[in-house]
């Protein structure tokens, strides 16, 4: 009895002489979407669906190649950053190694300079003791002199003679020398 309503509803609109609605069920339009759905149907089924389904599947592996390569991109990049890491704690530990070097070699060039300083210090200080040495020498031997002089004058003016220059100094000097190797 259901599917004569829509039946008699049609006939009801065609006797007065309008238009059925729009949304109104009729079987002319039942029959007629079923004619084009079915058909559109097998044509979409054939033609397009495995199109859609191939894209889809075609854009699901491309996806999951780059999943993929972005992993790998992913532990390249971990491998990398470790061996950077690894590369830089051994600049690090050759930096540390050079300082060190560095710093007992400038220490042995210290030293070496201090022992040069002390070296020539010693070797001045030698000099200068060898300097005094002859200095005193000369001064001594001047005062000697000196003194030789003075004496034969003193003789002479005690004596009141003149005496012989040359055998009176030596009989000073002589003499001197005998104090002097005795003091």
């Amino acid at each position: 009895m259901l599917s004569l309503l829509p039946l008699l509803q049609e006939a009801e609109h065609a006797a007065e002489g309008a238009l059925p609605a729009p949304f109104s069920p009729t079987w002319g339009l039942f029959i007629w979407t079923w004619v084009v759905f079915i058909p559109l149907l097998f044509l979409l089924s054939k033609l397009v669906y495995p199109t859609i389904v191939k894209m889809t599947a075609d854009r699901e592996a491309a996806i999951a190649k780059q999943l993929a390569d972005a992993k790998a991109a992913h532990a390249a990049a971990e491998a990398a950053l470790a061996e950077q890491r690894t590369l830089l704690a051994d600049a690090r530990g050759e930096a540390q190694a050079l300082l060190a070097d560095a710093r007992q070699a400038a220490e042995r060039e210290r030293h070496t300079a201090l022992e040069r300083t002390r070296a020539e210090q010693d070797e001045i200080l030698a000099r200068a003791k060898q300097e005094i040495a002859a200095e005193r020498d000369r001064a001594k031997a001047e005062l000697r002199r000196e003194a030789v002089d003075l004496a034969i004058a003193a003789a002479g003016k005690v004596i009141e003679r003149e005496l012989d220059q040359a055998a009176d100094r030596k009989i000073v000097e002589d003499y001197l020398s005998q104090i002097g190797g005795n003091a």
